[in-house]
């Protein structure tokens, strides 16, 4: 299909471009009547009965109608990164999978089904990254079985916004009833930078294992389990930091974890008790995990951050973060 529309704006796309990633223009509403253009890119998932799916970067999927286009065609992939290290969605994916590791595992061809007892989405759903070697409708069939002899609600985790990553496949679980449940930003920055903040690290203790005050901070179990325990010390390298409440009794005041793997450094679970906040102490904790990173030899750092947590998204923004790409978890209906 390629016409031109008043010898200006053309569509320059076919069926045959499933698959690449596409800029179109469409007209909402009705001529004469309000009617306005609207831009969207993302990659082409799906061109079925006079409509076009376009999955965006952040996620969404975008379907329009063939006789509302005005013009589209192919655009090339993003352009690369402009600030922190390069990295390849493949790189990353598998550096973020090694410093959250399962209880127990299975291949489904290069996809990898992951549980832990149902502790966190990203430990407890399938990881594709690559082909696994069923039909999907067949694989997604096997994802839900496996989940469900285990009494867990099947999920999988897919991954948009950079080349080589998974808007295809984000189409394909919307078309077999899987829907989005969250997302979150993987962002990356030089590791220095962090580790040469100005903030006093002082009051940060560091530890290899994390301690009852430790896991009293990190509220995301009701006990913790072996299952718990496990997926908090896997990882090449792991590093516990935390900052002691003015209760010594109590929680502390701050806590994060950090995996050195290679030239990475992932940091997760940064915590600041409502308490303490506005006091500078994630600064502290981050800063603190970084330098120990550098001594392990790491030069460059991720972290995830949900895209609902705007106080967490401002603070990386500060400390020279910028997003790679995004992640989501589909449930099975």
């Amino acid at each position: 299909m390629e016409f031109t529309i008043g010898g200006r704006l053309e569509v320059r796309l076919m069926p045959t471009d499933v698959g690449k990633r596409v800029s179109v223009r469409r007209v909402v509403g009705t001529p004469g009547q309000g009617a306005k253009f609207t831009d969207t890119v993302g990659v082409l998932t799906s061109w079925d009965d006079e409509v076009l799916s376009v999955t965006t970067k952040s996620g969404e999927i975008v379907r329009i109608a063939e006789s509302s286009l005005v013009a589209g065609k192919v655009v090339p992939p993003a352009p690369a990164r402009r600030r922190g290290p390069a990295a390849s969605f493949a790189e990353l994916a598998l550096a973020t999978a090694r410093a959250w590791q399962p209880v127990e595992s299975e291949p489904l061809g290069d996809w990898r089904l992951r549980a832990a007892g149902g502790f966190t989405r990203r430990a407890n759903s399938a990881l594709p990254l690559g082909d696994p070697g069923l039909p999907v409708g067949a694989a997604l069939g096997r994802v839900r079985d496996w989940y469900g002899e285990r009494g867990l609600p099947a999920y999988v985790q897919t991954a948009t916004g950079a080349e080589g990553t998974q808007e295809k496949l984000c189409a394909d679980l919307e078309e077999h009833g899987w829907r989005r449940e969250v997302s979150a930003e993987v962002r990356i920055a030089a590791l220095a930078p962090v580790g040469d903040l100005d903030t006093d690290i002082s009051v940060v203790r560091m530890s290899r294992e994390p301690d009852a005050a430790w896991l009293s901070r990190y509220q995301r179990f009701e006990t913790p389990g072996a299952h718990v325990l496990k997926v908090l010390g896997s990882g090449p390298s792991v590093w516990f930091a935390s900052v002691p409440g003015d209760d010594s009794a109590g929680p502390p005041a701050a806590i994060g974890r950090c995996v050195v793997d290679g030239r990475w450094a992932g940091f997760m679970a940064v915590e600041v008790g409502p308490e303490h906040r506005r006091r500078g102490l994630a600064t502290a904790v981050m800063t603190a995990l970084a330098r120990t990173a550098l001594d392990e030899g790491a030069s460059a750092a991720w972290l995830q951050v949900e895209t609902d947590n705007e106080g967490a998204r401002a603070l990386y923004d500060g400390m020279g973060f910028a997003t790679h790409h995004r992640y989501h978890h589909f449930r099975s209906a």
